[in-house]
C-alpha cells in the first residue's frame, strides 16, 4: 500500500497511514471501521483490495460512504450503529485490522473504555491488530497553557478525563501511558506507540500557504517527530498498533 500519496500527504493522517502500510501489505484482509464515517480510511483501504466494513451511528455518513466507494466502483459495507454495538454487528474472531480513530473518547461518555475496547478485542483474529486513534491529555495540558488559559491547563492535569472545563469538547483524553495501560488490560499486546500532529498544531496555516515547501518540510517532520519522546508524548493524539496474541 502507498504510504506518499493520497490521504498519506495529509500530515494530520500520514504517519496511521504509514502504520497501516505494515500491516496490510498483503492484499484482502477483513477491516473494520469502527466509527469510520464518509470513508476517509475506508475507501483507501477497500481500493488497495481489503475487505471493509465501516460501523458508524449517522446513516447521512453511511449514504455518503457508499456514495463514495460507488464512484470508484468499490464494495464497502456500511452497517450503522456504534462502538457499543459492534459485539452483535461483526463477528467474533473475524477481523485482521480493526480502526478505532477518535471515536473511543466520544463512546466513553456512555460506556466503560475498557469494555469497549473488549468487544474490539473480541472481534479480532488471533494474531489480528487494533489501530488506535485517541486524544492526548498532556496535549490538551499544553495548548491552554500557551492560549493563556493556565488555570484550564491545570484543570487538564487533573481531571479524570482529561477535560479543561465544561466547554471542552472533547469528552475524554489519555495520556500515552495511561491508553497503552488500558489496551494492554484488555489483553492486547502494544507493538507500537505514536504521536500524531507532534508539531503541525503549533504551526500557522498561513505560514504553509505561503511558504514554499513548507508544507512537505512539515509533513517530513512530523514522520520524525512522532516516535519520539518528548514529541511524541505531546502530540495532539496517540496512535497505538495493539495485537490479539
Amino acid at each position: 500500500m502507498e504510504t506518499r500519496r493520497g490521504p498519506a500527504a495529509n500530515v494530520r493522517t500520514a504517519v496511521v497511514w504509514e502504520v497501516l502500510s505494515t500491516v496490510l501489505a498483503t492484499p484482502g484482509q477483513v477491516v473494520v471501521d469502527a466509527g469510520g464515517g464518509t470513508g476517509g480510511f475506508a475507501v483507501p483501504l477497500a481500493e488497495a483490495g481489503h475487505r471493509v466494513t465501516v460501523v458508524d451511528p449517522s446513516p447521512d455518513s453511511l449514504a455518503a460512504l457508499q456514495r463514495r466507494a460507488a464512484e470508484r466502483s468499490l464494495d464497502v459495507a456500511a452497517l450503522q450503529g456504534d462502538l457499543g454495538d459492534l459485539a452483535s454487528l461483526v463477528p467474533a474472531g473475524s477481523a485482521d485490522l480493526v480502526l478505532c480513530h477518535s471515536v473511543l473518547e466520544v463512546a466513553s461518555e456512555t460506556a466503560d473504555p475498557a469494555d469497549l475496547l473488549a468487544a474490539i478485542a473480541d472481534v479480532l483474529r488471533p494474531g489480528g491488530r487494533l489501530s488506535l486513534l485517541v486524544a492526548n491529555r498532556d496535549a490538551a495540558v499544553l495548548a491552554r497553557a500557551l492560549a493563556g488559559r493556565p488555570d484550564e491547563a491545570a484543570h487538564a492535569l487533573t481531571d479524570p478525563a482529561g477535560r479543561w472545563g465544561r466547554a471542552d469538547g472533547i469528552a475524554r483524553r489519555w495520556t500515552p501511558s495511561a491508553i497503552a495501560e488500558l489496551v494492554a488490560g484488555t489483553g492486547l499486546v502494544v507493538e507500537q506507540v505514536h504521536g500524531v500532529r507532534c508539531v503541525s498544531d503549533l504551526v500557522p496555516s498561513a505560514v504553509l500557504d505561503t511558504e514554499p515547501g513548507a508544507a512537505a518540510a512539515l509533513l517530513a517532520l512530523e514522520r520524525r517527530l512522532s516516535d519520539q519522546a518528548p514529541f511524541r508524548d505531546l502530540a495532539t493524539q496517540v496512535h497505538l498498533l495493539a495485537r490479539k496474541g
